[in-house]
């Protein structure tokens, strides 16, 4: 196992289930175009970042038409979520990526932030021989989360959309 690959995890851009808080201000379709322009920009941020293979991560399924989008504009592998909560999720993806290397970064689509340095920072943390590496997020959550190796269970007791999920995840 050698190198590192990172995941985008990201909805498919469907009006109405995406970005449901920012409804009453954009709409439906104006809410769905924000997500699709965030989704995008954290794909192509990875793939700037030039730190191994992309794949996003879809939900509910690849099918959408904006996956293939991506997967031809960016050159980025898809994979399918899955069913479960974040962190069966989370670790469905990671798992399958330590599987053939040897670190691996998963980062959401809403992070707008998000640059390559800080995929690199992180990628070098790993590579420096930190077990993991979280990058907070303002609300109590992470950004980002990468591994050197699976650890079975890790997200069991993680309740997710709460203000500790960084302390607990610790």
């Amino acid at each position: 196992r050698a190198g590192s690959r990172v995941a985008v995890f990201a909805k498919a851009p469907i009006p109405g289930e995406v970005k449901t808080r920012l409804i009453p201000a954009l709409g439906e379709q104006g809410a769905a175009a924000l997500h699709r322009a965030l989704a995008t920009r954290a794909v192509e941020t990875a793939v700037e970042a030039g730190i191994g293979p992309v794949e996003l991560w879809c939900a509910p399924d690849a099918g959408h038409p904006f996956f293939a989008e991506c997967s031809r504009r960016f050159v980025v592998t898809l994979s399918e979520q899955g069913e479960g909560d974040l962190g069966a999720r989370m670790q469905r993806a990671l798992t399958a990526m330590l599987s053939s290397a040897a670190h691996a970064l998963l980062v959401g689509s809403d992070v707008p932030a998000m640059t390559p340095g800080y995929l690199r920072a992180a990628e070098a943390a790993l590579a420096k021989g930190h077990d993991a590496v979280l990058g907070p997020a303002e609300d109590g959550g992470y950004v980002l989360i990468g591994l050197r190796r699976v650890v079975p269970d890790f997200f069991e007791h993680v309740r997710w959309s709460q203000p500790d999920v960084l302390a607990v995840t610790r």
